[in-house]
């Protein structure tokens, strides 16, 4: 497949790049994106939620009433759960839900949700992007031009560019990294695909 390269103007350049069929050109493996998708969601948990248990409660522990004659239970201590302000029983404990993926699965999600984007004809190429000065209203601008005005749409740069950052930093589902942190999550999330013409050729001779 081939896209032409634009600018950031909206114009074509009257160059044009072919995608590596090898990566942009393969059957999709939808059960590898899910586990992909799965792993990454896995992993940014911080799963720092905790409960208290009897054990940790600070409270009393004599016993509040007499072993025999009340017709109750046989209570020895105000920490339990039955009793209002006691521990949780078998409350949440932080954890890690990250798990294991092998690498081969993670390269195939990743090349199976760039065929689809690339079958559904949702990947533009720029020429290049960069900002004098950190300016939200360029980057919107840039955006119309592209023909990506009010969609949800990732940007990949071939290294970090400070301005261009900035600038998307307050627009709503706009996604901006770099070729090297490119991941499915991010792929699948959005709508269109804008490649930088460095970050494609970063991208395809790290991966082929």
């Amino acid at each position: 497949m081939e896209l032409s390269i634009i600018n950031t103007e909206g114009k074509d350049t009257g160059r044009k790049v072919a995608l590596n069929e090898a990566i942009f050109g393969i059957t999709p493996n939808e059960h590898a994106i899910w586990l992909d998708v799965k792993n990454i969601l896995a992993n940014r948990r911080q799963g720092t939620h905790k409960a208290k248990e009897r054990a940790e409660i600070a409270r009393t522990t004599k016993k509040h009433h007499k072993q025999k004659g009340t017709g109750g239970a046989r209570y020895g201590s105000l920490k339990g759960p039955l009793h209002r302000g006691g521990g949780t029983a078998f409350g949440p404990r932080p954890r890690d839900y990250g798990f294991k993926l092998n690498k081969k699965v993670k390269r195939l999600a990743r090349f199976s949700a760039l065929s689809i984007k690339a079958k559904e004809e949702a990947i533009k190429v720029v020429e290049a992007i960069d900002f004098q000065a950190a300016k939200t209203k360029d980057f919107i601008q840039a955006q119309k031009n592209i023909g990506l005005e009010n969609k949800k749409f990732l940007l990949v740069l071939g290294e970090p560019n400070k301005n261009v950052y900035l600038s998307s930093r307050n627009l709503q589902g706009v996604n901006v990294v770099t070729f090297s942190d490119l991941n499915t999550y991010d792929i699948m999330r959005a709508q269109n695909i804008v490649f930088t013409e460095q970050a494609l050729g970063h991208l395809e001779s790290t991966l082929s």
